[in-house]
């Protein structure tokens, strides 16, 4: 099992996901650690120019996390990068709004543990140590 796959596991796990929604969380982690895509900072800039730059804040920050329904996830990622998301995740098309509607907040929250997306995120050594955060912060690793 890769590093990813793991890290996936853990975040479904913290995040009170089923089997199906591994696959979306290790999706889009790889979307995340993809320079091009823009990383943490491009997904938050997608969602503001949606005008739902307040649920990424919400995810980020140390509040609570607020809701986001498929209808806004589709609105923000379109059909084509869902249809993506969906094949890389091994689910149906139709259900990919509703999964990462379901783990993205989680996810981004998790990712994110300070409240900021800190000035490298979405950078590959960002993600990743944002995954051996979550790792560590999980106690699988006990404490040193």
């Amino acid at each position: 099992m890769s590093m990813w796959e793991d890290l996936a596991k853990d975040v479904v796990a913290a995040c009170n996901g089923g089997d199906s929604h591994a696959g979306m969380v290790q999706s889009v982690m790889g979307m995340l650690n993809n320079p091009s895509t823009g990383g943490l900072p491009g997904l938050a800039q997608a969602f503001e120019q949606n005008g739902l730059g307040h649920l990424v804040q919400s995810w980020v920050g140390t509040g609570a996390n607020l809701p986001v329904s498929a209808d806004q996830i589709q609105q923000v990622f379109g059909n084509t990068k869902l249809a993506q998301l969906a094949q890389q995740a091994g689910i149906p098309p139709q259900t990919a709004a509703s999964v990462l509607a379901s783990v993205l907040p989680c996810l981004i929250d998790k990712m994110t543990p300070n409240g900021q997306m800190g000035p490298a995120a979405g950078s590959a050594s960002s993600v990743i140590d944002s995954g051996m955060n979550m790792l560590k912060d999980s106690g699988l690793f006990g404490n040193r």
